[in-house]
């Protein structure tokens, strides 16, 4: 009971599912997707066996039609059930069952299904097809703009509850886990509002990517560049206090004081134990080598 959309970005070859129910936990559930290979949502009375069943499929280069077709077969409860499914060639395929409960039914596009069913109005999968057409920005952001507008044509007859989003890379890379296939994997299990939650949470991932992209520089001595990173970190969570305090650092190690003693007091207001990871930064290589500097720059705060 539940909405959503599987899509295939035609410029980069990232596969997404993204979905919202009111439902406990629907990401475990719902969201399938496999780089290289396609991205699945099953729901209604859902059968998650649709969601590996498919990937594994699709994997053999059976098309996403035929993958559907194969697995629709082979299950007696498939008029219960409502499965999208997106392939490496952006072929998508998708089936309603004729007992999903109503409002149930779903639109394709060029690369992309939109399903919903236990809607309050018929209009919901229109008008997320529309939604994610009309968007700007990558895949991940599309796909939340389409469950935004059914959110705001009545969404889930019952209310909201959960939501998740899942984006992997076109091409498999070996590596399983973010920043490699996984681009990604945000679920919000029990919210009153868990779109609004999951948008915050996809700014934060954001965020944080270009703190792994700080990390990176620095661990191969390029301050610049790390100094840039974490300021577009910063531009994104101005309020995030890891954000602040490794950027305080960074200024410092580039003979920045007083700029980075400005930011870490307002971060020792949070707690004081970020001074004392700062003691221990020079010892690992990660902060300037000077007692006197380490001392003034962990001063408690006037």
């Amino acid at each position: 009971m539940t909405y959503s959309i599987v899509a295939r970005d035609p410029q980069t070859g990232q596969f997404g599912v993204a979905v919202q129910s009111h439902y406990f936990s629907v990401g475990p559930i719902v969201p399938w997707a496999m780089a290289g290979v396609g991205a699945v949502a099953t729901q209604s009375l859902v059968e998650p066996a649709y969601g590996p069943g498919g990937l594994r499929l699709m994997a053999a280069d059976r098309s996403a039609p035929e993958a559907l077709a194969e697995l629709l077969a082979a299950d007696e409860g498939s008029r219960v059930r409502q499965v999208a499914m997106v392939d490496a060639r952006g072929v998508v395929a998708v089936h309603t069952g004729e007992k999903c409960i109503p409002a149930a039914g779903h639109v394709t596009g060029d690369g992309f299904s939109c399903q919903a069913n236990m809607m309050l109005n018929d209009t919901v999968w229109a008008a997320m097809g529309a939604a994610y057409v009309a968007a700007r920005g990558d895949l991940a952001a599309r796909l939340l703009a389409a469950l935004l507008a059914a959110e705001g044509e009545g969404g889930d007859i019952r209310g909201r509850q959960s939501a998740a989003l899942l984006v992997v890379s076109g091409i498999d890379t070996g590596k399983p886990w973010p920043t490699g296939d996984v681009i990604v994997e945000l679920r919000v299990e029990d919210h009153p509002d868990p779109l609004g939650e999951l948008g915050r949470l996809l700014d934060l991932q954001r965020a944080y990517d270009h703190a792994e992209e700080f990390d990176r520089r620095e661990e191969a001595g390029d301050t610049e560049g790390a100094l840039k990173a974490i300021l577009a970190a910063e531009q994104i969570a101005p309020d995030n206090l890891e954000i602040r305090f490794w950027k305080a650092v960074t200024l410092a190690t580039k003979g920045r004081e007083d700029e980075a003693r400005a930011i870490l007091v307002g971060v020792y207001r949070n707690g004081a134990d970020w001074a004392e990871l700062l003691r221990r930064l020079p010892g690992v290589g990660l902060a300037p080598d000077d007692p006197e500097l380490i001392a003034r720059l962990t001063a408690p705060p006037d």
